[in-house]
């Protein structure tokens, strides 16, 4: 937008004055008991719902204290390790599984799982000429923004678009959990073709394809990839398919879902929130810090060397100045994330079939001495989370760094799309919490007489 260059600086003048007139007093927010974030002081996140869908456990209360406890995660009641303890040992591939568990409060049996996989390989279509039209026509350096201007597009090619029936909505939300591995790699396509001035593939994945065959399938100029690869990045899209009703991203769904809006709206507004460095763009941040400690860190295996860098890094003095070691600590989870513990647990074949033993061995020390320091600083324990090791996964995979938040997306839309149906079905109420006012009256003044 060169051409509103001249008016920067009346932006810039404009913005100050933002700045001097929207500061509100911290003190008046202890004062009116604002629950800021949701939350209370402790950390707890303040009960807005109910759901039976996805389950974070974090603590125990014994006689009103809150004890803290190694991490669990459940969708509809199951262990999320025992569902991947299951499929694991049948060498199978587990989201689309987990999808239907998410979606209809079961496990499927093996006629189940097989006609549900076919209406997901049968919705995995996009509208003809959407890739032309919409896609590379308006090429973004940002996925998460090509990703959510494809989902509202997708609403003109849909003739029951504001019909929010549960079928209906069924209907919708089956397809999106189809196409979103299309919509996200091909947008990358056509980013790194029109921006970046490499060459355009677009591939068409065969009708057998997992959810994570069709990424690999669809982002690879030749289309290959081995088992474990596949295998762990179905992996992580399992972990990360769920987290609970309070997640910003899910809650959002619930917020603007209980406005009556369509589907493509509410997927819209979670992939704007899930965009955010806070929430699902998390493990970019941890690829973009670690490459930072590689290049400043002399050896790998020196303990006091690597703690003297995560010092810099807390004290604002090193990596992006936020004083965040990203992919440490959880705003729910302190002990353990459930997340992490699986990953970890497969991690290791793939640094070895990657030749990145080395690599994993930091992480791991990190791992270790991020928590210590922290500890030390807050008082309180803390471990890591998810993106620390599913952003080491997507490295080894070489996937782009763009298509980490929507691969992120891929998984959570399963999620979504479940909280989005339990929200129709059983609140009748728009959410609407309170804000308190504390701006002083004043009277009009006549424009003439302003200063």
């Amino acid at each position: 937008m060169d051409k509103f260059t001249h008016l920067e600086p009346e932006i810039k003048k404009l913005a100050q004055k933002c700045i001097e007139n929207g500061h509100i007093d911290p003190e008046l927010y202890d004062k009116y008991e604002v629950k800021r974030g949701l939350r209370y002081k402790s950390g707890r996140g303040v009960l807005t719902g109910l759901t039976e869908i996805g389950e974070v456990k974090s603590y125990t209360i014994d006689d009103g204290e809150m004890i803290p406890c190694e991490g669990k995660l459940y969708y509809h009641g199951v262990d999320i390790e025992q569902i991947v303890d299951g499929f694991t040992k049948d060498n199978r591939f587990g989201f689309e599984e987990v999808v239907y568990l998410l979606l209809f409060g079961e496990q499927p049996n093996k006629k189940q799982l097989e006609e549900f996989m076919h209406v997901i390989v049968e919705y995995r279509l996009l509208p003809t000429t959407f890739v032309r039209d919409i896609i590379m026509k308006a090429p973004s350096s940002d996925m998460m923004n090509t990703l959510a201007r494809s989902v509202l597009t997708m609403y003109s090619y849909d003739k029951r678009a504001d019909d929010t029936s549960i079928e209906n909505v069924l209907r919708q939300s089956l397809q999106l959990i189809a196409i979103f591995p299309l919509l996200s790699v091909y947008g990358y396509q056509a980013c790194n073709h029109y921006l970046k001035g490499h060459s355009l593939f677009i591939h068409t994945p065969p009708a057998n394809l997992s959810t994570a065959e069709t990424i690999l399938y669809t982002l690879r100029p030749d289309t290959k990839y081995t088992e474990l690869e596949a295998k762990l990045l179905d992996l992580c899209l399992v972990v990360q398919a769920e987290h609970g009703g309070g997640n910003n991203s899910t809650f959002t769904t619930h917020v603007v879902s209980s406005s009556g809006t369509d589907t493509y709206s509410s997927v819209a507004a979670s992939l704007g929130s899930l965009k955010g460095p806070k929430h699902g763009g998390a493990n970019k941040k941890v690829v973009e810090m670690f490459s930072e400690i590689k290049e400043n860190v002399k050896d790998w295996e020196d303990e006091d060397e690597i703690r003297a860098y995560l010092e810099k890094i807390l004290n604002k003095e090193a990596f992006d100045h936020s004083g965040l070691i990203y992919g440490i600590g959880h705003a729910v989870y302190s002990l353990s994330d459930p997340r992490t513990t699986i990953l970890k647990h497969f991690v290791g074949n793939l640094a070895k079939e990657k030749g990145m033993e080395k690599e994993l061995a930091l992480y791991q020390l990190v791992e270790k001495i991020a928590p210590e320091l922290l500890r030390e600083k807050r008082n309180r324990p803390v471990s890591a989370n998810v993106d620390f090791y599913s952003g080491f996964v997507y490295s080894m995979l070489g996937l782009p760094l763009e298509l980490y938040t929507p691969i992120f997306a891929i998984a959570r839309i399963a999620g979504w799309s479940a909280h989005r149906i339990e929200e129709l079905m059983n609140s009748s109420k728009i959410v609407r919490p309170a804000y308190k006012n504390v701006a002083k009256h004043t009277p009009y003044v006549p424009l003439d007489a302003r200063k």
